[in-house]
């Protein structure tokens, strides 16, 4: 009897730039933990068929000596306990920064990514951090517009690598501003690469106007800037970076020895 011929199984294509062909290089931290959070991948090949396409960045994955430092900074300068905050990582790619806040002892770790790819990459990525047992609290992600994500209720920090372009920053910003609006006390902002800083400033320029026009003695909350700065990338960072970014063909990224960072807060 003569059985059918099934077709080989051909593998996922990779996005530009997740391929050796494209200068891929894997960080130390993916091969030490045997994930794939690796490579950049320009904003114009991370396309999802959305209004916000034009205006993503790029991705790549945060040092993770970089959020370290900016997480202990924010935790000398926050006090509500960990256990009772939630993490969400805006823009989360493959996952980098929701597996480094998983093993803090966060309520809860979210990313929320737009591109399918991604976001299958790092369901990928948590399986294999749970199964190791690295994991402190349940990790999930959310697909879908970063504009839209809805916030849990309690203490919530959200933490953006340079994940878009000033015109979405300033909708995500005045959508995270609607969804605390009643909640002072609860948002936190941690900002990796804080190339749109000025959008923040000027949210918080015009919201303190309209406080200024209502009842002095009821104060609206309004956005605070706790720290605003370098934070270090480790020597083992700084060349691991180093050596990613000068392996890509096209060379439109390079590295540096910290990253420009800033914290909000949403005060009343």
């Amino acid at each position: 009897m003569n059985l059918p011929r099934t077709a080989p199984q051909r593998a996922p294509r990779l996005l530009p730039g997740l391929a050796r062909k494209d200068g891929f290089l894997l960080h130390p931290w993916d091969e030490a933990h045997g994930v794939r959070t690796s490579g950049l991948v320009a904003g114009r090949h991370l396309r999802a068929g959305h209004a916000h396409d034009r205006h993503i960045t790029a991705y790549y994955g945060v040092a993770p000596s970089v959020f370290r430092g900016l997480l202990a900074r924010w935790r000398k300068l926050h006090h509500a306990p960990l256990h009772k905050t939630t993490f969400i990582d805006i823009g989360a790619g493959m996952g980098r920064a929701v597996l480094l806040a998983s093993e803090l002892g966060f309520r809860r770790a979210l990313g929320v990514e737009l591109h399918p790819t991604l976001i299958r990459s790092a369901r990928r990525n948590a399986a294999i951090w749970r199964k190791a047992g690295r994991a402190r609290c349940p990790i999930r992600f959310h697909a879908g517009d970063a504009v839209a994500f809805g916030f849990p209720p309690g203490p919530c920090v959200a933490f953006l690598f340079n994940p878009f372009g000033q015109v979405v920053m300033r909708r995500w910003l005045l959508a995270a501003v609607r969804a605390f609006a009643n909640r002072p006390g609860e948002l936190s902002i941690l900002y990796v690469n804080n190339e749109q800083e000025d959008v923040f400033e000027k949210v918080r320029a015009s919201l303190s106007r309209l406080s200024s026009r209502g009842n002095p003695d009821d104060p609206r909350p309004n956005l605070v800037r706790l720290f605003h700065g370098p934070i270090q990338r480790s020597s083992q960072d700084r060349l691991a970076d180093h050596r990613i970014l000068a392996n890509q063909p096209d060379g439109e990224y390079a590295s540096a020895p910290h990253e420009d960072c800033s914290i909000w807060e949403w005060l009343s």
